[in-house]
């Protein structure tokens, strides 16, 4: 498996296939974007070695970047999406408790000119959604959410490009390597989820 994903490794196509998922699972939390990027990373480490004598940094800067920016992107989409929502969106809002929570603390969360809370939800389980929506639904201003939906793009790519990258090295290219991945993840998104069921509205 790992030897045919990194051989998409050196195509745009495994680049395309990242950015793709991570920008649309804002809108469908069931893809496996982080699986997906771990998977990605996992085989841009194994496919280095001195047989090709080439080192996997650009592949690995290039998934980060890929992950990222569509992070940014489908944030952004769903931000702008809920801005317009109108009557429809604030009555689907008012009649979830999550999403009405969510709009709540992030609001709160805004004006005191701190963040935290849109990089915890990168990491939560359909946090992302829920607080991008959140955002737009609450008209709150661009300058306000970007930059820290990019910062959580950025921790989120890397934490992921970073698990399947070093579980590669550490403990090789194996089925083992990829579940301690994935339980890392999904440990982080866990961590994340219960913070953000904590933080003060």
């Amino acid at each position: 498996m790992f030897e045919s994903v990194a051989s998409l490794t050196g195509s745009p196509w495994i680049y395309a296939m990242v950015a793709l998922s991570v920008l649309f699972d804002v809108f469908l939390p069931v893809l496996p974007s982080g699986v997906l990027v771990i998977t990605a990373a996992t085989a841009a480490a194994a496919g280095t070695g001195a047989a090709t004598g080439h080192t996997p940094h650009p592949r690995v800067l290039i998934l980060i970047l890929c992950a990222a920016g569509a992070s940014v992107v489908g944030d952004l989409v769903a931000y702008r999406l809920a801005w317009r929502g109108g009557e429809r969106l604030d009555r689907a809002i008012a009649r979830s408790r999550r999403l009405r929570t969510a709009q709540e603390r992030l609001g709160a969360a805004l004006a005191r000119g701190g963040g935290l809370l849109v990089v915890l939800a990168r990491f939560a389980p359909a946090g992302r959604s829920l607080v991008s929506l959140g955002a737009g639904a609450a008209h709150r201003r661009v300058r306000e959410f970007l930059p820290w939906s990019a910062l959580a793009g950025v921790a989120w790519a890397a934490y992921s490009v970073a698990l399947g990258y070093f579980g590669a090295h550490w403990l090789g290219a194996t089925w083992l390597a990829t579940a301690v991945s994935f339980a890392a993840l999904f440990g982080a998104g866990a961590g994340a989820a219960f913070l953000m069921r904590r933080a003060p509205a």
